[in-house]
């Protein structure tokens, strides 16, 4: 079976206010890998040396979201106001597996904030606030249940994307303040907003590394399940190579 890596969040304090830190993940990740046949594996967190053991284990990895920026020294900026809270050492913990990852030719699905780092492991660059930074810029944080879409892309002609989703234009739900700017060398464009914003990513020279700003496991829809479909495939075009 094919075991794909997710990336979890992290507390240091949760609500309780009891001061046991804890891992997070939504379950709609998981449900997303079982769902096309593979197993999840949640990743803790660890050094680059035990990061290496998690890669030799894993057939496809999964960089996931959440409520946090990506620094701004990884991509040579400042902080810049909009700049929202960071969490440390959850990116390096996910840039180390990602270069890894890549090291090792591994199949790579990144999601929102998971876009993001991997621009910025490209070599990229990152809008550190998109209302302050975008002008006419449409509302990216939407108010509404993110199992339902707030705004249509558009996708790119000829590209991964366009082939696995079979689709000129999807429709996506919502939930980032931070995107792409300058994508890193050796990556394109999939998909853009309607005002311009970065919207996928991914590397042709690859089988699969693709980012998506979007959450393709919250949304009921054959063409967001052909993200893990694909990345799932392949990983096991990837393990029957000679």
């Amino acid at each position: 079976m094919i075991v794909v890596g997710i990336t979890p969040d992290f507390e240091a304090r949760p609500p309780s206010g009891r001061p046991h830190p804890r891992y997070l993940l939504k379950r709609a990740y998981a449900d997303a890998v079982l769902a096309v046949g593979a197993l999840p594996w949640v990743l803790p967190y660890a050094d680059e040396a035990r990061s290496a053991h998690y890669l030799e284990r894993i057939d496809a990895l999964v960089v996931t979201g959440g409520a946090f920026d990506v620094p701004p020294d990884l991509y040579g900026a400042e902080a810049r106001p909009g700049l929202g809270p960071l969490k440390v050492e959850r990116t390096h913990f996910e840039r180390a597996l990602l270069r890894g990852a890549l090291d090792r030719g591994l199949p790579i699905l990144g999601v929102c904030g998971g876009m993001q780092l991997i621009n910025v492991v490209y070599g990229g660059t990152l809008l550190q606030d998109i209302g302050r930074e975008v002008s006419g810029a449409l509302v990216h944080e939407q108010a509404h249940d993110p199992t339902a879409p707030a705004h249509p892309v558009a996708v790119t002609p000829g590209s991964r994307l366009a082939a696995l989703s079979g689709a000129e234009r999807l429709m996506v739900n919502s939930t980032h303040h931070q995107a792409v700017d300058a994508p890193g060398p050796g990556l394109k464009v999939s998909a853009v907003a309607p005002d311009g914003v970065v919207e996928a990513i991914e590397d042709p020279a690859r089988p699969f590394v693709v980012g998506v700003q979007w959450h393709p496991e919250l949304l009921d829809a054959p063409e967001h399940r052909a993200l893990y479909q694909h990345l799932v495939r392949a990983a096991a075009r990837r393990r029957e190579a000679p």
